[in-house]
């Protein structure tokens, strides 16, 4: 599989993004809901990869530069026809390979706790991220659970 950095703009990823959005409207309260859409990816301080085996989309993942050594998992998702195939596991260990070469000393994501998420909060886990308050401007919600990872 290979990883390119995505511009946003081709079919695909907008149709996996859409389909992102919608998963995690239907499955989070209101005011819990933090997925960014394609015009909240598309500035300067995101950066969107997309995995692609062969001509198929296999998953996405963003990076947010909160500030210079700070840096937020965002985006996270993996195809249908991928699920459970590592693309998560990958894309998971770009961004923080990235996060590393950029400088950053911490890098965080918010999820849900719901078991919808449990293979989020699985893999993220298994990674070393661990729980941790709100960062950034999340709220303190029953619904969010919040994780970083020291890169130092």
């Amino acid at each position: 599989m290979n990883i390119i950095e995505d511009d946003l703009t081709g079919p695909e990823i907008q149709d996996l993004l859409a389909l992102h959005a919608k998963g995690m409207q239907e499955n989070s309260p209101k005011g819990a809901c933090h997925y960014l859409d394609v015009s909240a990816l598309a500035v300067p301080e995101i950066t969107v990869w997309s995995m692609w085996d062969g001509g198929l989309l296999a998953g996405c993942g963003a990076l947010r530069e909160l500030d210079r050594v700070h840096g937020e998992v965002k985006s996270m998702r993996t195809s249908k026809t991928f699920l459970g195939k590592g693309v998560g596991r990958k894309m998971l260990e770009h961004i923080i390979a990235v996060a590393k070469d950029r400088g950053y000393e911490r890098l965080s994501l918010e999820t849900g706790t719901t078991r919808l998420f449990a293979a989020a909060i699985c893999l993220y886990e298994g990674s070393g991220f661990k729980r941790c308050g709100p960062f950034a401007d999340y709220p303190e919600n029953d619904f969010s659970r919040f994780y970083t990872m020291d890169l130092t």
